[in-house]
């Protein structure tokens, strides 16, 4: 079990993280969301052990996680920086991870590189951004840590290769179950693979729950633009498309089947609330008067 109590992360007079509270059930998949200064990469630092929270606690398996060297040898916290140093070449970082983890797999390590086309013989200075976000994957996904983390660590790969990432990070979960947590910008992208969701703003935790709960939490309806409008009247809309005189709404909350009925009836068609649409409702509210001064 990995429990957060209280923790709060300052730098100076800035509040990076405010009094969050969390427990996180292991071998679990868990999606971490929020806009650029939202606290995630501080969050993420002191679940991964990385920095002592100036207020509260991290505990893992009841254990306080700083500075824990049982804890430290169970966690792989892979950023977009990447903590290696540049003059390295990649097969020396590779076996380099090998000896400071137990559940490393080298077999694994070298699949992965082959399947990224990754040059083990390249410096790390050497490689491209696209090429070090694909070590970054390499180290995480065989570490096979029991918490891994992976902080926006394959932004810079492209569309193909992010395609396989999601794909070998999933069949690999089902193989070797363990607490994985994806910081991530790309939502839509990456979203069916979030067990849990977990939305920050401001420091705070606005939102923890299951992703099947959270599509279930709204509909998105859509048809001839008049009658969109009129069937939302009365509720909360979260987002909106438009396309000619083709209009699709997202509606906060459960509609009334006999509505959902009649709309249909009308031509109107009815669609599961997306992740996105929930976190940029969130996350877009204005900020109250005290905190804009």
């Amino acid at each position: 079990m990995i429990e957060m109590r209280g923790v709060t992360i300052a730098y100076g007079r800035t509040v990076a993280v405010d009094g969050v509270d969390l427990t996180l059930p292991v071998n679990t998949i868990y999606g971490l969301l929020g806009r650029n200064g939202s606290g995630k990469t501080s969050l993420l630092s002191a679940l991964a052990s990385y920095r002592r929270p100036s207020a509260g606690t991290v505990l893992v398996d009841g254990e306080e996680a700083f500075e824990n060297p049982r804890v430290a040898r169970r966690v792989s916290f892979i950023r977009d920086t990447l903590d290696v140093s540049d003059s390295e070449r990649v097969r020396c970082v590779l076996r380099t991870a090998g000896r400071l983890r137990a559940t490393w797999d080298a077999d694994y390590a070298a699949k992965l590189s082959d399947m990224f086309e990754l040059d083990t013989r390249k410096r790390v200075s050497a490689l491209s951004r696209g090429q070090r976000s694909m070590l970054g994957v390499v180290l995480g996904l065989a570490s096979r840590a029991p918490l891994t983390i992976l902080d926006e660590s394959y932004l810079g790969m492209d569309a193909v290769a992010r395609t396989l990432f999601y794909r070998e990070l999933l069949d690999d979960y089902l193989s070797h179950p363990r607490t994985i947590v994806l910081s991530t910008h790309l939502i839509e992208e990456v979203a069916d693979l979030f067990e849990r969701v977990i939305i920050m703003d401001r420091g705070r935790v606005l939102l923890h729950d299951e992703t099947d709960a959270l599509r279930g939490r709204g509909v998105t309806v859509t048809g001839p633009a008049a009658l969109v409008t009129a069937f939302a009247a009365g509720h909360t809309v979260l987002g909106e498309q438009s396309l000619g005189g083709v209009r699709a709404l997202t509606l906060d909350g459960p509609l009334d089947p006999d509505d959902v009925a009649r709309g249909e009836r009308d031509g109107l068609a009815f669609g599961p609330l997306g992740i996105q649409d929930l976190f940029v409702h969130l996350t877009s509210q204005p900020r109250p008067l005290e905190a804009t001064r």
